[in-house]
């Protein structure tokens, strides 16, 4: 590798993060900490990259090695090359910097670059795009010097904040409500990546992002051969968000389409498609072990990438975000409920119940939601519930119970007042 190109490298990612006008998102950053930024393609860890730097620096940054290993310019880029990287930061700047290296995965044995760096005192950022690689290297190599943190597409809260939305003091009550609930729509239908909210054609966007992902995430990485399977697996997860499913009932879904797909390998997909965060999985919390592995609830990473596979079908894309929401809040510890009714999601660190309803103006849907959170709250021996709507609020009395109905966008905005 050549020094001269790694000094031009340096300079141009250093007066290119300088020239950058960022809209900041929240992140918790220890103060002496290395960490690995993990999530889904394009949900905005470069950006976060970025931010760490300005709030490290100030607009001079210069104390910053920033070095994205997707550059074409880097395509001969080795392990050994590590040192001649810092050789050409010192020859430019003479002091010691904090180091960023996005995407360095495909460079082999970096993991045991990343670990030199941190054991000789330096500070470490670096950004990766699977969960199991990432992982996996922070077991056997990285072991405890790095924190992990997972960075999603935007939460509702941001995503309003990006679209410049500023909150009076009675929002709720006045004609910003409007804009708001127009806003969740485009929350509902197009998701929370970042770099969508600057496109006319969202939908094009998102379509080339899902390509990048199946072909380049899961497909080439990890060398599949049945590439139909793997499309019919993510269509027919799609079509079942917000239903229980089995891998059994979906392989032979696909194999009924003359598509040859073993139950093991269906198993294999599944989880390629868990670690590229394109889809997660939460389990009944009444089953089984064995029952909780092979009959899950699936969701997507964003409900722009989910809204591909679907037409009109907002009660599912809702019921996405709330998990989304939830996932962000509580992490892994999510279930659903079912015994004979089901419930959508069960906190029980928190005793939380909520379910999930586009709307609950048809009688019918009204009664069956209520009957299911009734259920589900005694046997919990939980006094309040919550049915998440897309735009409707009542509070429901029923036989000692409090179920409050409310907005997806008043339940979210409500947790940041």
């Amino acid at each position: 590798m050549n020094i001269e190109i790694l000094k031009r490298i340096i300079k141009e990612n250093l007066e290119f993060i300088n020239s950058l006008s960022l809209k900041p998102r929240h992140i918790e950053i220890e103060k002496e900490g290395n960490y690995v930024l993990i999530g889904q393609r394009r949900a905005g860890k470069t950006f976060i990259l970025y931010q760490i730097i300005q709030s490290l620096s100030g607009k001079k940054n210069d104390d910053c090695l920033f070095i994205n290993f997707e550059d074409e310019r880097l395509l001969e880029f080795t392990i050994n090359d590590f040192d001649l990287l810092l050789e050409a930061y010192r020859q430019l700047f003479n002091k010691k910097p904090i180091i960023f290296f996005d995407e360095p995965q495909n460079i082999q044995g970096w993991e045991k670059a990343g670990r030199r760096l941190s054991d000789t005192g330096y500070r470490v950022f670096i950004t990766g795009s699977n969960a199991t690689l990432i992982s996996k290297e922070i077991a056997s190599t990285l072991g405890g010097r790095f924190f992990t943190k997972e960075i999603q597409p935007l939460s509702f809260m941001e995503f309003l904040d990006f679209n410049n939305m500023r909150f009076g003091k009675n929002f709720e009550y006045e004609k910003q409500k409007i804009d708001i609930i127009r806003l969740q729509d485009d929350y509902l239908h197009y998701g929370g990546l970042p770099e969508c909210l600057k496109y006319n054609d969202k939908r094009g966007y998102l379509s080339n992002i899902f390509q990048k992902v199946f072909y380049g995430d899961i497909i080439t990485r990890y060398s599949i051969k049945n590439d139909m399977a793997l499309k019919m697996l993510i269509k027919k997860i799609a079509e079942s968000v917000n239903n229980e499913a089995s891998f059994n009932r979906i392989k032979n879904i696909i194999q009924s389409a003359n598509v040859k797909v073993g139950t093991g390998t269906l198993i294999e997909y599944f989880q390629y498609l868990e670690e590229s965060f394109l889809i997660f999985s939460i389990t009944n919390y009444t089953a089984k072990f064995s029952e909780r592995e092979n009959k899950k609830k699936f969701y997507f990473g964003d409900t722009g990438i989910l809204n591909l596979f679907l037409i009109d079908q907002d009660s599912k894309l809702l019921e996405n975000l709330v998990f989304i929401e939830l996932k962000r809040r509580y992490q892994s510890e999510i279930y659903f409920y079912k015994r004979n009714i089901e419930t959508d999601f069960y906190i029980p660190d928190k005793d939380l119940l909520i379910q999930v309803s586009y709307s609950i103006h048809d009688y019918n849907s009204r009664e069956r939601e209520i009957k299911a959170l009734q259920n589900s709250m005694n046997e919990f021996n939980i006094g309040e519930a919550y049915i998440i709507t897309y735009n409707e609020e009542e509070e429901i009395n029923a036989k000692n119970k409090i179920i409050y109905a409310i907005p997806y966008w008043k339940w979210v905005l409500k947790s940041c007042f």
